[in-house]
Parts: structure tokens; sequence; C-alpha cells
């Protein structure tokens, strides 16, 4: 077991990163921006770290640590977010981090990045490592930027890019729907077919895991998503239903009375990331060994099934 610095700990994924691998017998140095905001298992050391847009040293937080794993920056795009903040977080203070790391001796940088670094919301294929990089926002080139400092720091390195992370806690326009799902009101998402690829967050940890512990893995990127063929959206949502003890009730809707609004108002970047299409190709990280916990259907219902345990305590 190794002892690893988990930066962006007190956040969705940095918890649940925290607990398992703390629980599996790794010593944690959990970095956060604000101590009120980290609660974590007895054992697990917690260290605060000024806020990312500031230059900082990141030394002596690295004393005695063998691993990274980088979790910290600006987690999604939307409006309301300037391009220099997501570059000066996610590219500047990961270069910055990922320096220290060389300079320190790390044996292992996990650089935790996003598909958006390889594409827009949208693909017309199923994705895999060997497609050109063509982010097509800010997040998503300001994540690539980052992949390449942590390239050019010369620390030993991996790189993952997850696609749409589930699970308890999680926020965002999957958590909205994950909500719609346990409401007892017919839902109009029986025409929605687009297949999304999803990960759900002990697929996440058993990847980080994995791949800290593979020598072979070092130097290479993945893309990361739970294995298959993802459900259509209308089935993500039934699947959700059932497992609330609800019938699915999905009505028919075309889906072009909900894109064709949002396109008018200027949001098709939302339609996209809730209609449109984005897959990915994992073989290459399954080739190597991986054996993910679980497929999306299973992760959704013990997601909704967790749900509601976590409702009745």
């Amino acid at each position: 077991m190794s002892r690893i610095l988990i930066t962006g700990a007190s956040g969705f994924i940095g918890r649940a990163t925290v607990a398992v691998l703390a629980n599996a017998g790794h010593v944690i140095r959990a970095a956060v921006r604000r101590k009120s905001n980290a609660q974590f298992a007895a054992g697990v050391e917690i260290v605060q770290h000024p806020d990312l847009i500031q230059d900082f040293d990141w030394h002596p937080f690295l004393e005695g640590v063998e691993d990274i794993i980088h979790l910290a920056g600006v987690a999604h795009s939307g409006r309301g977010i300037e391009p220099p903040l997501y570059d000066r977080v996610n590219r500047r203070a990961t270069a910055q981090l990922a320096e220290a790391a060389g300079r320190a001796g790390i044996k292992r940088f996990l650089f935790v990045s996003s598909v958006r670094a390889q594409s827009g919301p949208v693909a017309d294929h199923a994705l895999t490592e060997h497609d050109p990089p063509m982010p097509t926002d800010a997040y998503g080139r300001s994540k690539l930027a980052a992949e390449a400092a942590v390239v050019d720091a010369g620390v030993p390195f991996t790189i993952l890019r997850p696609v749409q992370l589930y699970g308890l806690g999680m926020k965002g326009g999957f958590a909205l729907l994950a909500r719609a799902a346990q409401s007892p009101w017919p839902l109009p998402l029986k025409d929605f077919k687009n297949r999304r690829a999803l990960l759900g967050i002990e697929n996440f940890i058993s990847a980080l895991n994995f791949v800290l512990t593979t020598s072979a893995a070092a130097g290479e990127t993945y893309l990361l998503a739970d294995p298959g063929m993802p459900p259509p959206l209308s089935e993500v949502t039934a699947i959700l239903r059932r497992a609330h003890n609800r019938r699915p009730l999905l009505l028919p809707m075309p889906p072009h009375y909900v894109e064709i609004p949002l396109r008018m108002v200027g949001r098709g970047d939302v339609w996209e990331r809730f209609g449109g299409n984005l897959r990915v190709d994992i073989t290459k990280l399954l080739r190597l060994g991986w054996q993910p916990a679980h497929d999306t259907t299973s992760g959704l219902t013990a997601l909704a099934q967790a749900q509601r345990r976590a409702a009745r305590a």
C-alpha cells in the first residue's frame, strides 16, 4: 500500500475516492481548499492549500508522498465561467503540481482529465484513444492543455479521461434526471433513444486503483466509462424508476420538441449534453486487465437503491 496525496478531496468524486482507498489500506493525505468541507474517516490526514488561482509551493504537501491523484479543478463547462479561469485552475495549477511532483520523485502522477479533452459533447462514433483530441470549449481545451503539461513535467504519469460520473452525492444535469426519476409523474422521454456513456463511481475508483498498481499503465492515457453499450436515455430513466419500485411511465414526445427551442435561444450546448450521442470504447484499459465492478444497468440500479436507503435514514 502507498501514501497518496489526493487533491480535490472534498468534492463528490474526492470524498468517495478517499473513503475507498483509505479503507483499502492506503495512507491518504487529503488536500482541500476549505477544511470546513472536509469530513473523512479517522486516519486520513487533511491538508489545506490556497485557492488554485494563486501561485503557491506544493512541496510541503508532497513530503513522504509516493503517488498523487489530481482531481482538483473547475469540474464542468457552463456559462458564467470565463476561459482564463479554466486555464488558470485546470492547466496552470496542474502544471505547477506536476512539476513539483517531478522534483519530489513521485512514483506516479494520476491526472483525472475528462472525455471533453478529446471531444465535444457529442460524437458520431465510439471514441477511442486513437482519435485526435478535438475539444470544443474552454473547459475541454484547458483539460487537454493540462494533460500536455503533465506529460512535459517529467513525472511518471497516467491520464484518465472519464465520461459523466454518477453516484450518491453527484451534482449537475444527471442528478436532476435521477431526481425526476424518483417522482411519481410521467416523463416525456420515451422517444429519447440517444446513448451517452456513463461511469459509476465504483468503477471509477476501481480504475484509479488499478492503474496506480499497474506498471504498464505508466505513460498512458485511457478513456474511462462503464463497460458495454450504454443504454438509451429512455432506458436509463426506466432503470432508475424500476429500482425505485415505480413503473417507467414514459410518454412519447419527439426529441426535436426540446431541441429546437433550446437551439433557438442559443442553448444548443444544453441539448447536445442531454439529447446527443456520446459513446467511448474502453478496450485499451480492459485489455490491460482492468475488471469493472458493474455495467451501467446494475450501477444505476445500485444508485437508486442507495438513494432509497439514504432517504429512509
